[in-house]
């Protein structure tokens, strides 16, 4: 480990080989084989001092569990102190010192039973087997006290008792070996005892065992190596003044001083090489073996802890002897492993003198690193962007362009914290990178500035980028990074206005465009200060200094742009793109400043403006943002609202008499309109209906002019198409309009009753138009009627509204139907259906995607008025049937929509699913005849079908109960609607819908099954029970199902034969007369009940279904036993009418006897014969499975008495699990072909790691936690 050629490979004891440190070295002996000298400082030898110990502990005065009453703790334990974590640590490592000099053995007792408590052990190591047992023995021992009734222990219990808990731990174990550290730790006895116990317990197979010891032994090295750290320090101060000393002149040395610091250093160096080879046993007894441990938490200590080790003391473990055990494990399969290798990096390469030992190692795991910056674990990605900025910031030749893009698509990402790892390092590549300003020179501003190359930089990598639409997440990366690069708005204006400089290269079109996308999207972020959509975790609370900094932000946006804006506008006023984003800048302005800084000669050019766009465009975006910043602008709480109005309004009336005059005249030419007079009407009525969108035209009658408009299209039929939908549009939003005028309770009656009029004929005029011949306008009559039918139907007079009550309006069946049948026409299309791409776009991928959006939203448009009530929820079933087959493309709008119907009436949303597969089945019988295969695809899918609605319903049956006995009620009764087309005899036409209904029995609740099973027999006949044709089939499996989990219920099992002929695993013969005479009895059965319905409508309207049936006999049924195939039972009868159970049991093994058949038995009869029977062979059955369950007892109490306190056999509970390795031979494997040195510390074979070996051979199995690529590869 420590690259010194001091070090020796193994621990040097001055005595015999027996008394070597190893992992299962007696706790009695003396490891340092100093008994002579060191226990005569202590009192005397081990032994005496033990025997002397036994007396005390054995009148219980001396100490509680080897601690000692007089330390100050109160009789705590070390353990209940650490737990506690309130007294301070020092102290308590003070008072375990003091106990340790007055007696090392019972305070190092104390420290063992400290490290076993806190694995959750209950037992306790007693002086006696501190003095007479090994490691393994103690180890065992305690193993057998573990709680087997729960996995965890102090390190993984959740809780506020144990938060703090490792906290303490760890402080502990630091602040023991710091205070250890000028004595103690040097004595050959503590910390040898301490690592052997901590070795052998990190070898347990117990989790517990071994993860606390691993915890300890990291904390243990991390602290020696603090330790290390300080007397390599003090080893070179001493060095330098022993050759100051000794380079003076003969007359001024002194030579008692050059002997003192002779001395000292050798102490010094002896001192470093035990701690040296303390670290020695704990790294490769420890840390070898654990950091490929099966527990993600165990291998993820190791590795934080090696970086930790690697950082403080670089001298000695930064090469390439301990960092390969950090790139093996970066192909960890657990993502916190991953990250802490990361972490621990990140702490190395953030020193940039370390960057030099670092070269081979990142030349080797460099692709590594990057390929993680794609981790699906997010917060390893963030680590990995953030190490490649680190080696970025050391050198820029190790990363190529290839491994710099990986990492910049990375700003686009949908996860921030991603995203803004990504843009660090994106501006550190990029725009780290600035010309120095010279001192004493005006600051220069605008396209002159510093930033002015950045932004083009910008520019040009979003360019390249190709995510145009995406320019706010690009900003959103850079904005916590280089939020002063993108506030330079000053700059990004002179980049559009003004002239480039001499020899300067101006921006292109589409660069120009860009960066007033960019520019509009740095706006944005500083006037609102929160993510774009997508990448938000909820809104966030600003702190004081953040709304400050948007305050300030607005302020200066506004300055800016108020002045800047006309002018921009100006310039690019044909452009619709540029224009679009430039006229959604005054939405972030604070209207004041236009007041306070005297600027409303600006407002007056951007009104003018604006005007002006308006006039010259036709292109709806550009029209819906002009109508933006004119809501924008008219805020009555600024005092421009007066001028911004009056502008508003003068446009308006000028628009509305265009249109007025305009459409008078197309309409009287009628038939004779050209082109022109067309495009007129159109353009006006396009900007009437943006501003409409965003603002109240109801001073200018429109609804009259546009219905006239579109009744003159129905009734010509030749309208353009453009036209007509640009006036639904405007219809809809006057109506709508009105209604917001009259929810607020202020307007009159009469308008009350003209809007209700309005709404009323609109919504005919639109059921109207969904015959047109054009799709388009066939989809937006749909859109709107849908909308109207959502926003005036009951839903409206909630919330305190009741005066809307007139305008409630519920659509008829025939528009219902209407709508539903345009779903179906224009939504379940294929693909290479949909006539809406022209001209050879069916290939054309956007197009594609583009008209789905579109059908999706039709779709949902619908579902709507399906869950809020509109239409009725049996119209649904249409929907619901297209779920498998559209499952691509509308799979979670139907999902969803199931579920909301769920939550309204869970009954009426089963009956619709059992209603759409019930359609399904008649529209396969239509088309395959009804001698279809019940293997064909179609019958498949409709089964699947099924099973997908059987999942929708969860797993709580009692929420559901009601509404699968309804759907079962409703799918037998389909079943058997339809007779046979082959005459009597024959199979009903629908009995092939069971086996779908079959899907829903596991739903059922078992008392559930007995009430559906009766009421499918009420449909029976007995000679149905009889047939095994394969048409018969679905009845059976059906019958069969209902009956699978209630086996122990004493319903009727008349299907006790399977669908393959008799059973093979009964002898016994089912008694013809007694078939006879329940068919017979069976048939008057439902004519004796009050009526055909009562008992299936009494257990659907009960929370209970029906009584359990009472049973005679009082022996115990087995709940798991498998009811005979040939029996045949009936209904349960009431208690009394049971007779007792018959008193031959053997004759039930001959029932074709001519005695029983002499005279025909009647119902009651035989139904009471035959549970007899039963009944008698349970309580048979129930004495053998008693004698059985004696005799298991006795033997397994026989074989826990002989097997004594071994540990780890093969019948022990789950406390014991396998470990990823131990074997020596795993890491030679691993460290074939490595031309580098690392500490070759050759413990003596450990006893403990032995037995394990001896009861499982191999416990690594490297593609459990690692991938193949890491493991048998050279590093370098």
């Amino acid at each position: 480990m420590i690259a010194a050629p001091e070090i020796q490979p193994e621990f040097a004891y001055p005595q015999d080989t027996d008394t070597r440190f190893s992992s299962d070295t007696d706790f009695s002996e003396d490891p340092d084989g100093r008994s002579g000298t060191t226990a005569k400082g202590k009192g005397g030898k081990k032994g005496k001092k033990a025997a002397g110990e036994k007396g005390k502990g054995g009148k219980g005065a001396g100490r509680i569990n080897g601690h000692h009453q007089e330390n100050g703790m109160e009789n705590m334990m070390l353990f209940e102190v650490v737990k506690v974590g309130r007294s301070a640590m020092q102290s308590v490592v003070d008072e375990w010192i003091e106990s340790y000099k007055h007696d090392r053995d019972v305070a190092l007792l104390d420290l063992i039973n400290f490290f076993i408590q806190c694995s959750g052990c209950k037992g306790v190591v007693s002086g006696e087997m501190f003095r007479n047992m090994q490691n393994s023995e103690i180890i065992r021992r305690m193993t057998e006290e573990f709680d087997e009734d729960s996995g965890d222990y102090p390190l993984t219990i959740a809780g506020p008792q144990w938060k703090k808990f490792k906290t303490s731990f760890c402080e502990f174990i630091s602040v023991l070996v710091r205070q250890c550290q000028y004595s103690i730790i040097y004595d050959e006895y503590m910390m040898d005892t301490v690592i052997s116990l901590l070795t052998g317990l990190s070898d347990s197979q117990v989790r517990a065992f071994r993860h606390t010891s691993t915890l300890a032994a990291m904390k243990l090295m991390t602290a020696l190596v603090n330790v290390a750290l300080n007397l390599s320090i003090n080893m070179d101060n001493t060095q330098r003044q022993y050759e100051a000393e000794r380079n003076k002149i003969v007359a001024k040395r002194a030579n008692d001083r050059l002997e003192l610091l002779l001395q000292k250093r050798k102490e010094l160096q002896e001192n470093q090489d035990e701690i040296e080879n303390m670290m020695n046993a704990i790294f490769k007894g420890v840390f070898v073996h654990r950091y490929r441990d099966s527990i993600a938490e165990i291998r993820a200590i190791c590795i934080e802890e090696i970086g930790v080790w690697m950082k403080l003391y670089s001298d000695a473990f930064l090469n390439d002897s301990y960092l390969k055990y950090v790139g093996w494990t970066m192909h960890d399969k657990q993502g916190e492993v991953r990250l802490k290798c990361l972490t621990a990096l990140q702490g190395l390469y953030h020193n940039r003198e370390l960057n030099a030992r670092l070269e081979l190692f990142t030349s080797r795991f460099k692709d590594r690193i990057v390929s993680m910056t794609l981790d699906k674990e997010y917060d390893v990605a963030v680590q990995a962007i953030k190490l490649l900025t680190l080696v970025l910031n050391s050198t820029d030749e190790v990363l190529t362009p290839e491994d710099c893009e990986s990492v910049y698509h990375l700003v686009y990402s949908a996860h921030r914290p991603v995203a803004v790892a990504a843009g660090e390092f994106l501006y550190k590549k990029l725009f780290s990178q600035r010309e120095p300003e010279e001192e004493g020179a005006p600051k220069r501003r605008g396209r002159q500035s510093p930033n002015a190359n950045l932004i083009k930089t910008t520019v040009f990598f979003f360019l390249e980028s190709e995510l145009h639409e995406h320019a706010a997440y690009l900003v959103d990366s850079l904005w916590e990074c280089g939020a002063e690069l993108l506030k330079d708005w000053e700059c990004m204006i002179s980049l559009l206005l003004d002239d480039p400089m001499p020899g300067e290269e101006a921006l292109t079109d589409r660069q120009e465009t860009a960066l007033i996308e960019i520019m509009l999207c740095t706006v944005r972020q500083a006037a609102e200060c929160h993510p774009p959509v997508g990448r938000g975790t909820g809104k966030r609370v600003m702190t004081a200094k953040e709304k400050k900094t948007q305050l300030d932000d607005r302020t200066r946006i506004t300055e800016l742009f108020a002045v800047a804006l006309p002018p921009l506008l100006a310039k690019y006023a044909v452009d619709a793109e540029k224009v679009t984003n430039l006229l959604q800048l005054p939405q972030y302005f604070d209207l004041e400043i236009y007041t306070t800084g005297r600027l409303e000669k600006h407002l007056e050019a951007l009104l003018r403006q604006i005007k002006e766009i308006v006039e010259k465009h036709t292109d709806t975006e550009v029209l819906e943002s002009c109508s933006k910043t004119y809501h924008a602008l008219c805020n009555e709480e600024f005092t421009i609202f007066n001028r911004v109005d009056i502008a508003r309004s003068q446009l308006l009336d000028e628009l509305v008499d265009k249109f007025s005059r305009l459409l008078e005249d197309f309409l009287q030419e009628g038939e004779d309109a050209d082109e022109d007079d067309a495009y007129q009407v159109l353009s006006t009525l396009k900007r009437i209906t943006a501003f409409h969108n965003a603002h109240d035209l109801s001073g200018w009658d429109l609804f009259t002019s546009n219905f006239k408009l579109l009744n003159t299209g129905i009734e010509n039929g030749d309208m353009p198409e453009q036209i007509v939908i640009h006036s639904l549009q405007c219809t809809h939003y006057v109506i709508l309009w009105q209604l917001a005028k009259l929810s607020e309770g202020s307007s009159r009656k009469d308008d009350m009753v003209n809007l209700r009029k309005q709404m009323r004929a609109f919504c005919m005029m639109c059921q109207r138009y969904l015959t047109n011949v054009n799709t388009a306008v066939k989809e937006q009559a749909f859109t709107i009627l849908c909308d109207l039918l959502l926003i005036f139907s009951h839903q409206m007079v909630s919330g305190g509204r009741e005066h809307l009550e007139p305008l409630v309006y519920s659509p008829e069946d025939s528009l219902q139907s209407e709508l539903l049948s345009f779903i179906l026409n224009h939504v379940f299309i294929d693909q290479d259906d949909d006539t809406n791409s022209t001209d050879g776009q069916q290939d054309d991928e956007a197009v594609k995607i583009e008209a789905l959006h579109k059908r999706r939203n039709l779709l949902a448009a619908y579902c709507k008025l399906i869950i809020y009530c509109v239409v009725e929820m049996r119209t649904g079933a249409d929907i619901f049937k297209q779920y498998m087959r559209y499952y691509n493309d509308y799979g979670d709008i139907i999902k969803e929509t199931m579920s909301k119907t769920r939550q309204i009436d869970k009954i009426q949303c089963a009956k619709t699913l059992i209603l759409s597969l019930q359609q399904l089945f008649n529209e396969m019988l239509s088309e395959l005849g009804h001698g279809f295969d019940r293997s064909s695809s179609s019958f498949c899918g409709i089964k699947e079908l099924a099973r997908r609605f059987s999942l929708t319903f969860g797993l709580d049956q009692v929420k559901t109960r009601d509404a699968i006995a309804m759907l079962h009620k409703d799918g037998i009764e389909f079943a058997f609607k339809e007779p046979s087309p082959q005459g009597e005899g024959g199979p009903p036409l629908n009995l092939a819908f069971l086996d779908i209904l079959s899907e829903f029995s596991s739903k059922l609740m078992r008392q559930d099954k007995r009430t559906v099973h009766m009421y499918l027999e009420r449909f029976m006949t007995f000679q149905m029970a009889l047939q095994r044709e394969d048409c018969w089939l679905p009845l059976i499996s059906y019958r069969n199902s209902l009956q699978a989990g209630g086996d122990d219920d004493t319903m009727s099992v008349m299907s006790g034969y399977s669908s393959r002929g008799s059973s093979v695993r009964s002898k016994k013969v089912k008694p013809p007369a007694a078939t006879a005479g329940t068919s017979a009895a069976k048939r008057k059965l439902p004519e004796e009940e009050s009526s055909s319905g009562d008992v299936w409508q009494q257990s659907i309207q009960t929370p209970v279904m029906l009584p359990s049936p009472h049973l005679t006999s009082t022996a115990m049924r087995d709940p798991k036993r498998g009811r005979d195939d040939s029996y045949m039972g009936v209904y349960a009868l009431p208690h009394e009418q049971q007779p007792p159970p018959h008193p031959h049991p053997h004759q039930q093994h001959h029932p074709q006897t001519p005695q029983h058949h002499q005279t025909p038995m009647d119902y009651n009869s035989q139904v009471t014969w035959m549970l007899a029977q039963r009944q008698q062979e349970e309580a048979r059955q129930q004495q053998e499975r008693a004698m059985n369950y004696v005799k298991l007892r006795t033997n397994l109490q026989h074989a826990i008495s002989r097997r004594g306190t071994g540990l780890m056999e093969e019948d022990e509970e789950p406390i014991v699990e396998d470990v990823m390795m131990s074997s020596e031979g795993r890491m030679d494997d691993l460290n074939e072909g490595m031309d580098f040195d690392t500490m070759d510390i050759d413990l003596p074979p450990s006893k403990n790691r032995r037995e394990r070996s001896e009861l499982k051979p191999d416990y690594f199995d490297p593609a459990s936690i690692m991938d193949e690529s890491v493991l048998g590869v050279s590093m370098f």
